[in-house]
């Protein structure tokens, strides 16, 4: 999963961000993970540097490699994109 970059134009994740790895509910099953994980909680997948350690593998859930950078939704930051992507969760 990717979030944006200092520079929200730019269209790249920021590095070490991961928000998108805590923040929402996955329901498919992850590696480590075999209901998904709630809303929140930090995937199993989640490195210590808050990078997906399933970036490229096929075993990947596929909504994971759909979510994508958005300038709007990740925000300033990796708070904001915390915040933000919760939100979100909740109204959905």
């Amino acid at each position: 999963m990717r979030f944006a970059t200092s520079s929200a134009s730019s269209g790249e994740c920021r590095p070490g961000c991961g928000a998108c790895c805590i923040a929402p509910s996955i329901s498919s099953p992850i590696p480590g993970m075999p209901d998904g994980k709630p809303a929140g909680v930090r995937c199993a997948q989640l490195d210590d540097a808050n990078l997906c350690r399933l970036f490229g593998d096929p075993r990947r859930p596929t909504v994971c490699e759909r979510f994508d950078h958005d300038a709007e939704l990740c925000g300033d930051d990796r708070d904001e994109a915390l915040e933000r992507i919760a939100a979100l969760e909740l109204a959905t």
